[in-house]
């Protein structure tokens, strides 16, 4: 990270990264920023930068961001950092004309609130998607250096594979897989989970409050 970016970096730096696009990435960071500041916990989010359709104003994962949050979209992500193309940021920005995004820019330009304690960044697409000219999304949040990073991933048929194709470009020793959309009633749901955690050994989480306990380093209660 940049001086700047270092100077202000918050306690609990999470990097929030996906298995694909529409996985829920944007709902789960609005859920886990929500949910920590209703524990009183000084949090907030951050989207570098985000690619959408026109159609998307008024709930680009940067406004969603801010709701939760309670600040500007523009502190989420900086206007110059708003595509309105829907492909990813550095084709958007080649279909607007507007040059390369270089990571560094990116990551220089993150700033956060004074004495933030939890600070969540979320990344674009899947963990291989293009996030700037030099980098996917996986080696921007390995830019960060950040403490832990959560995978959210759907629960129902590919989630293993998806899971396991992720988890191998993460440099992630502080990991947690997310179930996003899970239902305890579904056996493919409750099998994946338990095949991810037994099997694969890694930590997973199914509801927001697990992901909060795991963030703020609780008793954990993730599998």
């Amino acid at each position: 990270m940049s001086e700047q970016a270092a100077e202000n970096r918050p306690a609990i730096l999470v990097g929030i990264v996906g298995v694909g696009t529409a996985i829920g990435k944007s709902w789960t960071t609005a859920q886990v920023l929500r949910s920590l500041r209703e524990r009183g916990i000084n949090a907030a989010a951050r989207k570098p930068a985000q690619s959408y359709a026109d159609a998307e104003l008024g709930a680009t994962d940067a406004e969603v961001l801010s709701w939760a949050g309670g600040e500007r979209p523009f502190d989420v992500c900086p206007e110059h950092r708003w595509y309105p193309v829907p492909m990813a940021p550095p084709m958007a920005v080649e279909v607007l004309g507007l040059g390369r995004i270089e990571a560094a820019e990116l990551v220089g330009e993150i700033h956060w609130p004074a004495a933030t304690h939890v600070g969540l960044v979320e990344t674009v697409g899947g963990v291989r998607s293009p996030m700037t000219h030099d980098t996917d999304s996986a080696e921007f949040v390995a830019m960060l250096h950040p403490d832990r990073i959560l995978l959210v991933a759907d629960a129902g048929l590919g989630t293993i594979n998806s899971v396991r194709l992720s988890i191998a470009v993460l440099d992630a020793p502080q990991c947690l897989v997310f179930l996003n959309r899970y239902d305890d009633g579904s056996d493919l749901h409750r099998r994946n989970r338990e095949w991810l955690a037994s099997s694969d050994g890694h930590a997973t989480a199914t509801d927001i409050d697990e992901v909060c306990a795991w963030i703020l380093g609780e008793e954990p209660r993730v599998r």
